[in-house]
């Protein structure tokens, strides 16, 4: 019994746990891996990501791609369709990719428009943006992220659009 694994990805305030929480919902056997639990973990020495970040800061931000990689397979492993979601940008999502064995691996990125991401981080509880902005962030997915798995321009679309749009245009990574 094997599963698969979905990576969602996407700036801050994109939608990612939202819409991973409905896609895992949404599936009979799944579990939603929240990279992010994975930088909390670090109880003292935490380096955090900046636009100019340390490299103790990128070392950490590996480590936490590869440990939530390994969960995810894990999961898969055991029957499971697991749904990842993290900050994975740049250079990191190949290397993420790389790092996640289970086939078949999907691959989503939540790609609204700058504008529609500044509304919902101005309509959430918590600031995710603190040395970043929006344009930022928009300008390293746009033009530093390569073009890898399934890219969907949110912006006009609900969480249940999305997640229909997920499961029926979704195509593995890997052959």
């Amino acid at each position: 019994m094997s599963g698969s694994v979905y990576l969602i990805t996407g700036i801050q305030a994109a939608g990612k746990s939202t819409v991973a929480q409905a896609l895992a919902e949404r599936l009979p056997r799944s579990a939603h891996v929240r990279g992010d639990a994975f930088r909390s973990f670090v109880v003292n020495g935490r380096a955090e990501m900046s636009a100019e970040p340390t490299a103790a800061a990128v070392e950490q931000l590996r480590l936490r791609h590869q440990l939530s990689a390994a969960a995810a397979d894990g999961y898969a492993r055991a029957g499971f369709t697991a749904v990842l979601q993290d900050v994975v940008l740049g250079e990191h999502l190949p290397w993420t990719v790389e790092q996640i064995r289970t086939d078949p691996l999907y691959v989503i990125v939540l790609a609204p428009r700058p504008e529609a991401v500044a509304a919902r981080e101005a309509g959430r509880k918590k600031n995710a943006y603190g040395t970043f902005t929006v344009a930022a962030l928009d300008t390293v997915l746009r033009e530093g992220t390569p073009r890898v798995g399934t890219w969907l321009d949110t912006s006009d679309l609900t969480v249940d659009e999305t997640v229909e749009a997920i499961l029926s245009g979704a195509r593995p990574v890997r052959p």
